[in-house]
């Protein structure tokens, strides 16, 4: 069957036989497809990105009668679930059933416009393709039971494991499809059972930029917003193809082309986004480091560098220099593949158009030097003197709709909610919070740990889990080898697609050797159906987002409020709900909800946020209360789109969604800081410096800021983090209250619970995180300074001797990691091309909901692999056929070829959405009937290979090797 190839004009009808048009049992074109469907938005549903004279009206496609024409029609406001722009959403409902939608017009983010992912999220919720009620897999066949079945049996097995095997047995995959309240609660729940192997989509998309951002500068996240993009006056892009992973930021993008910014685009292939660049660079995968320093070697030649901002605000950047030296224009270009004239080109657009910004996205982060990239990116802005300002800063454009949230509240393997770390003090903490007894948390976590490499007992709850990437690994490793006393024997898959992470064949292999594997979902994941297990598998139908309530954080920061659209479908239930009702089999149901209301069983979202505003000082998740988030949804028309200020109206000056850090208590009324770092703001109104957060001076250096401060700031220089002895030394003591002062004695500003040393140091115009230079020299990482590493898997054998990877690690992240005795092997002889991996407009993800939506699925029906037409012609093939991707590791998928010139000769792409097949097994028959997706495909990780991040454990996706052959 023929590729059909989507392109500018008329669009090739439909293959006769594609995989939509067997669901309708007939051959159609696509305007039949649609009216077959009865979809009644039609067009509006297919565009990459929609402007206002494209929408109309949606309207609910029904059966005549099936409910009153004339009934009342509520409209709720809701925000898509898809990608992590956040846009607005307005749902109609009639008679509780969702009968149309349309986008907000008004909301500060999309303003109107949609993808076609978000002008079709109605058939999320009202999708025929989810699951349904709860089943359970029966010699090999799917079987429908009851919920108190279910919960009986699932949590009766998940006990039998924690009793025989201790409770890091049990893996609790989270997700960041969770609302902010649920990841929360995920958090907690996952610290209750006992165990830090809890995790979450972030690790395999943004953990390197999250180490690397917060290693430089204080926080791990975007500093600026989508919108901000307006002010800059040159956007460099790397790695990042917005026009089809978030196609509403282009809107905010071509705003500012508009008005007169650069565009640069970097990537190896030549995307979507490239074609709207002033200047597009093709690099060898793997190589940002190289091309950054490629960069600053110009700037530092040219002296086009910031030099009073590196001297007030920066620390480390001569050591940064030096390792500049090492890539003048002839190395980079034989590293890169990338000219001397397009390097100085990039170099001399970027400081001659200043604010300019840096926006990145898992081209640059999935790597086993993703820290080092994500940092180099840093250091770039840095030296440029593009920090803390409208227009600059770092906009990390996020995946899934609350990523960030996610993140945020701690659904990770080396962190509680708010990014305080394992420690012994951070427990403690959030055990005042949870109003629990520190000792009972304790003796939740296994006594009997030990490490495997050294047989020394451990403290499982001061140790990192198994981050998401691995969990293969903790089924399969030698148990002898591991910080845990014994194998992963139980997964809980909660909102998480398996197909989005790397080694595919040996991930078959773990779903197999596991004792129970639990699917909690709208839509039954690849999970489901990619191993040949025969039992031990049970699959929950959650609700989807848009048949609950609460709050999701946008890539911007910024907390979103969600009106409840529906109520749940079929036999779904809230995320929430199933915790709670989890929690009271295992027996800790009361300790999880003390602080919270819980009516029949669901725990109230309110209490939730009331309760994480009382311990989420680090980050700002303590300003924003229920009532504030909700009046910020129904004043969506009030804000200025560039500025996210409110102006005018209830809301004054407020910062749109409140975007952390929202500082001290709701009473405060902080507004938000919109951009991070920003010191011509008095904190009080949004305004920061850089955080003190990693001492007051290196080797006899001050890490503190030199004679630059936030506005309106008392203290004109830089200072450090302040406790509550240093607010006694400055004589502001005094101006807490007697209760702020119980509470604040002894701790500091992330642990007082009064939140009164937050709002002394802010009325005296003070950041409470306190305020010092970011560093460019990062000397607790393996490399202190970013350096260039030749991937595991890489076709420039030649290199490796000058740039080579790390040695192996007997304990990372309580597992063995190879690293050089990959690298040392030398496959690119048999696998010549290097295989990289990205997003498609049409799906998000793993894929499994977007490939359930007819709408969608009739877009793109094939996965398939780009190569050069060079590569194809060596081997024999043409546009359209059927080819074999086979990965140095054994793994092999079949797809269609498309040949193009969008990549390079030696480089082949394929999307990740795609799963259903297995090295050309079509494995449709094992999914519950019913709840297949319209389209399947071979998942392009079951080709992918080994590779960490020598941080975060961040996957390698993005350089692989592979060869391509016809099928």
């Amino acid at each position: 069957m023929k590729l059909v190839r989507k392109q500018a004009g008329a669009r090739p009808a439909a293959a006769a036989t594609s995989p939509v048009a067997a669901f309708l049992g007939a051959t159609v074109d696509r305007r039949a497809f649609l009216k077959s469907s009865g979809l009644a938005l039609g067009a509006t549903a297919l565009g990459a990105a929609l402007g206002p004279t494209m929408m109309r009206r949606a309207s609910a496609a029904t059966d005549a009668g099936t409910h009153a024409s004339n009934a009342a029609v509520e409209i709720k406001r809701t925000i898509c679930s898809h990608c992590s722009v956040g846009c607005g959403i307005y749902a109609e409902v009639q008679n509780g059933v969702w009968v149309g939608q349309e986008p907000a017009f008004d909301h500060p983010f999309n303003m109107g416009a949609h993808c076609a992912k978000g002008a079709s999220i109605r058939e999320h919720g009202h999708g025929e393709r989810r699951l349904k009620y709860p089943m359970k897999l029966v010699d090999g066949q799917w079987q429908r039971i009851s919920w108190d079945t279910a919960l009986s049996e699932v949590s009766a097995r998940l006990l039998k494991i924690r009793e025989e095997s201790g409770p890091d047995a049990v893996y609790w995959l989270g997700s960041a499809k969770h609302s902010n309240e649920q990841a929360y609660l995920f958090r907690k729940f996952a610290s209750m059972w006992g165990t830090n192997n809890v995790d979450h989509q972030a690790r395999i998309c943004h953990s390197t930029t999250v180490a690397g951002v917060a290693n430089t500068w204080g926080y791990g996240a975007m500093t600026n917003s989508y919108n901000d993009i307006a002010y800059a006056k040159s956007i460099l892009m790397i790695g990042s193809n917005a026009a089809e992973a978030h196609p509403v930021s282009m809107q905010h993008i071509l705003r500012a082309k508009e008005d007169g910014a650069k565009l640069i685009v970097i990537d190896p292939r030549f995307t979507r986004t490239a074609a709207h660049a002033d200047h597009y660079v093709r690099i060898r995968p793997g190589t940002d480091v190289p091309f950054i320093w490629g960069l600053l070697w110009h700037v530092f030649q040219n002296n086009w560098q910031d030099d009073s901002f590196l001297q007030q605000r920066v620390f480390g950047m001569d050591e940064v220099r030096k390792e500049v030296e090492k890539w003048p224009p002839a190395e980079v270009e034989r590293v890169t593949g990338v000219q001397e004239k397009d390097v100085l080109a990039v170099a001399k657009l970027m400081a001659e158009h200043r604010p300019g910004t840096f926006v990145w996205c898992m081209g640059g982060t999935q790597h086993t030097i993703g820290n080092n990239n994500t940092r180099a990116y840093c250091i770039f802005q840095l030296a440029l003197g593009n920090m803390g300002k409208a227009g600059g800063g770092t906009n990390i454009f996020r995946g899934h709709d609350n990523v960030q949230g996610a993140t945020d509240f701690g659904v990770l393997a080396d962190s509680l909610p708010g990014y305080y770390g394992l420690a012994e003090g951070s427990w403690k903490h959030w055990a005042k919070v949870w109003g629990v007894d520190y000792e009972w948390l304790k003796a939740r976590f296994d006594p009997n740990a030990y490490d495997g490499g050294s047989g020394k007992p451990v403290k499982p709850m001061e140790t990192s889990g198994i981050p998401v990437s691995r969990w293969i690994d903790g089924v399969l490793e030698d148990k002898a080898l591991m910080t845990q006393r014994d194998n992963v024997r139980g997964m809980v898959f909660w909102g998480h697609a398996p197909n989005s992470q790397t080694r595919g064949t040996e991930m078959k292999k773990a779903f197999e050797k596991l004792d129970t594997l639990v699917i909690v979902d709208p839509y039954p994941t690849v999970s489901a159906v990619m191993h040949e297990r025969r039992d031990g598998v049970y699959l929950l139908p959650a609700a989807t987002q848009f048949e609950t309530y609460g709050s999701v954080t946008a890539s911007n920061r910024s907390v979103q409020w969600r009106e409840q659209v529906i109520a749940p479908l079929f036999e779904s239930r809230p995320d929430h709900t199933i915790l709670y009702q989890l929690a009271k089999k295992f027996g800790y149901a009361d300790e999880l909800c003390k602080n919270v209301k819980v009516t029949n069983d669901e725990p109230s979202i309110e209490d939730l946020v009331r309760e994480y505003n009382r311990g989420m000082w680090t980050i700002g998740y303590t300003g924003q209360s229920p009532e504030r988030l909700k009046a910020h949804q129904k004043n969506w028309h009030t804000f200025n789109t560039r500025t996210l200020r409110a102006e005018g109206g209830p809301l004054d000056r407020e910062f749109y969604g409140l975007p952390w850090p929202c500082w001290g208590t709701p009473e405060m009324k902080h507004p938000g800081t919109a951009n991070l770092y920003d010191t011509s703001l008095p904190v009080a109104d949004g305004g920061l410096c850089f955080r003190a957060n990693f001492g007051v001076e290196r080797n006899g250096v001050n890490l503190l800021a030199e004679h630059s401060y936030p506005a309106g700031s008392e203290i004109e220089d830089g200072y450090p983090e302040f406790d509550d002895k240093l607010v006694k030394k400055l004589g502001w003591w005094d101006d807490l209250t007697d209760a702020e002062k119980t509470a604040a004695e002894g701790k500091n500003w992330k642990t007082d619970l009064s939140g009164g040393i937050q709002r002394v140091v802010i009325r005296h115009g003070c950041a409470p995180f306190g305020n010092a230079k970011a560093r460019c020299v990062v000397w607790n990482f393996p490399d202190p300074v970013p350096i260039h590493r030749e991937p595991l898997y890489t076709s420039r054998r030649d290199l490796v001797g000058q740039y080579p990877t790390y040695a192996d690690r007997k304990a990372y992240w309580r597992l063995p990691t190879r690293y050089a005795s990959i690298q040392q092997q030398d496959f690119s002889q048999d696998f010549p091309i290097i295989l990289t991996s990205g997003r498609l407009v049409e799906y998000e993800g793993g894929g499994d909901e977007t490939r359930s939506n007819p709408w969608l699925a009739e877009l793109q029906q094939h996965m398939f692999v780009e190569l050069n037409p060079k590569d194809a012609n060596d081997a024999g093939i043409h546009d359209g056929q059927d080819v074999w991707v086979e990965g140095p590791e054994g793994g092999r998928i079949r797809v269609k070829a498309m040949v193009t010139r969008r990549v390079a000769p030696g480089v082949a792409f394929t999307p990740f959405h795609f799963g259903g097949r297995y090295q050309g097994k079509d494995l449709r028959e094992r999914y519950p009937q019913g709840c297949d997706p319209y389209v399947l495909g071979e998942s392009c990780n079951v080709s992918m290979t080994y590779g960490y991040d020598s941080v975060t454990a961040m996957q390698e996706t993005k350089c692989s090797l592979c060869r391509i052959k016809p099928a």
